[in-house]
């Protein structure tokens, strides 16, 4: 990570100023050698970063002012079993994760309150390989890639007024990940990659939020899964230019959202087996996503402002093959420009209604 910062506060307040600056590259590799039988769950995480604040507040309020930039460079996470000669007995999850800014705030009765605004012009790259010969277990590989990420979690009586602003600009956001087996019983592969990203969770209180994001750089996310024999095989790829996401489990909640992405959206899932039983293979590509909820048992309110403009390329693209038998196929591709979605309905959806 080039600059972190965390703290939290409690039964008071707190007003926090800050600003991160990542002028450099930011990598992080694992390389795992398994030749024969690994009679253990394989469990792995590899994470690079160019800027991180995390903050909570317990009983308290928290005001903040952050500021995050990556001016150049790239932020790259990569992981890999090679040789295809592994024998995974109990499986494994393996994730990677690239992110250039992050602003993670949560909670519980407590307030949030202020701005963050968050700008990348760095690549950035998340890539995951996995080469086996045997998996008799769940064995999950994935890969993430964001530039700009923001997160608020309030539950237990919080409230949130927030803003937040982001920029994309670098070359790439990209993830891709390979999953393969000549046996495997429960295979899945994961990527998603998406330039910015806001979401805003809240329970007890009000939701008001304002965010202006931009995306002018390539979005690219591929999953790829193989294995000659396998059970449930799963190819799953996800891939946005801007995507908001604002829910309050309580009465009333308040967006505007202005997005513009310009970047192109390419989202590629594939699958290829010989004999086996169930494969699952999905595309989801969007060039701007926006979602808003209030609860329906509070007889909730959502007041929505939004305003979405894509002028970018976005195409998904979902592939499979079963060359032998196979018992369900079950596959689908969605490419959207500009998708918004606001509604009061919830199942179980359960609070007390402030």
């Amino acid at each position: 990570m080039g600059n972190t910062l965390s703290g939290s506060v409690e039964n008071d307040s707190i007003s926090l100023g800050s600003r991160q600056v990542m002028q450099g590259n930011a990598a992080a590799t694992t390389t795992m050698t398994l030749g024969g039988t690994t009679d253990g769950v394989v469990n792995a995480t590899t994470q690079a970063g160019g800027n991180s604040l995390a903050g909570g507040a317990y009983g308290a309020g928290l005001g903040i002012n952050a500021i995050q930039s990556v001016d150049a460079g790239e932020i790259t996470a990569g992981s890999s079993i090679r040789g295809g000669t592994a024998r995974l007995v109990q499986g494994g999850s393996i994730g990677v994760a690239a992110t250039a800014n992050t602003v993670a705030l949560g909670g519980t009765y407590a307030g949030f309150a202020g701005e963050i605004d968050q700008s990348s012009d760095a690549s950035v790259r998340a890539s995951n390989l996995v080469e086996a010969q045997y998996a008799p277990a769940e064995l999950t590989v994935s890969s993430q890639a964001l530039g700009n990420a923001t997160a608020v979690n309030g539950t237990s009586v919080t409230y949130q007024d927030m803003i937040a602003r982001q920029r994309s600009t670098g070359g790439i956001v990209e993830a891709d990940t390979s999953a393969n087996a000549g046996n495997a019983w429960d295979i899945s592969g994961n990527a998603q990659a998406t330039a910015n990203q806001a979401v805003f969770v809240n329970q007890g209180g009000h939701l008001v939020a304002a965010t202006d994001q931009s995306n002018t750089s390539y979005v690219r996310s591929t999953a790829v899964v193989t294995a000659y024999d396998y059970g449930s095989a799963r190819s799953y790829a996800q891939g946005a230019g801007n995507a908001v996401s604002a829910g309050n489990n309580d009465i009333y909640l308040e967006l505007d959202n202005t997005q513009l992405n310009s970047g192109g959206v390419e989202v590629r899932a594939s699958f290829s087996g010989t004999n086996g039983y169930d494969a699952f293979v999905g595309a989801d590509a969007l060039g701007n996503s926006v979602t808003g909820y209030a609860c329906s048992e509070c007889e909730g309110q959502v007041n929505a402002n939004n305003v979405q403009t894509n002028s970018g390329n976005v195409t998904a693209t979902a592939n499979t093959a079963v060359y032998g038998s196979g018992r369900a196929v079950i596959t689908g591709t969605n490419a959207v420009g500009n998708a918004a979605t606001f509604y009061v309905s919830r199942p179980a959806c359960t609070t007390t209604c402030q």
